[in-house]
């Protein structure tokens, strides 16, 4: 079942049984009331990230992670370098967590960890020239899959997208403050 909207024909929302409000009955536009309206956008977020880290997968070198590439996607959009523990807290993982992850990144040689100054206790993270490398890898493969995704859309869906980009990222600098 379908619903036109300004954006074309849209496949009809479903939800669960149990879900307050949902009935078969319900209209696009009582489904879109809120607080139903943030379940589901968030929701939507869920499954596109699911989706979109499994892709990537698929097409990191074999000996690559999602974990590996949001590490030097980190890099690669804020520069470096950082410590473990502030990785850690931008990637709201344990510090263990963050430190398996960079140990093995290291032994790749896709980072580099350094003493931090006086600091022998502390330690300092940055990307190398293998890890750009990587990175401008992954996305080559990444891209040409994502164009294939995007040209298959509604041209009217596309521009609402990239009309919807600061909205996104508005949303992300909201979530992020939350955090904190």
């Amino acid at each position: 079942m379908t619903n036109e909207t300004v954006l074309g024909i849209l496949p009809r929302p479903v939800y669960p049984a149990g879900m307050p409000g949902a009935a078969p009955s319900d209209t696009l536009d009582d489904l879109l009331d809120a607080p139903r309206l943030w379940f589901r956008v968030f929701n939507e977020i869920g499954i596109i990230n699911q989706l979109s880290v499994a892709q990537l997968e698929r097409i990191l070198a074999p000996h690559l992670k999602f974990a590996d590439f949001r590490v030097l996607n980190h890099f690669i959009r804020l520069g470096g370098p950082r410590t473990p523990v502030d990785l850690a807290r931008s990637f709201q993982v344990t510090k263990g967590t963050m430190t398996h992850t960079l140990q093995k990144m290291e032994r790749l040689g896709l980072i580099a960890i350094t003493p931090h100054g006086g600091d022998g206790r502390s330690k300092l993270v940055d990307i190398t020239d293998a890890g750009r490398t990587a990175h401008a890898e992954a996305l080559a493969g990444l891209l040409p899959e994502m164009e294939r995704v995007i040209d298959g859309l509604d041209p009217v869906v596309v521009q609402t997208l990239k009309d919807a980009l600061p909205a996104m990222v508005a949303l992300r600098e909201a979530l992020d403050t939350a955090r904190d």
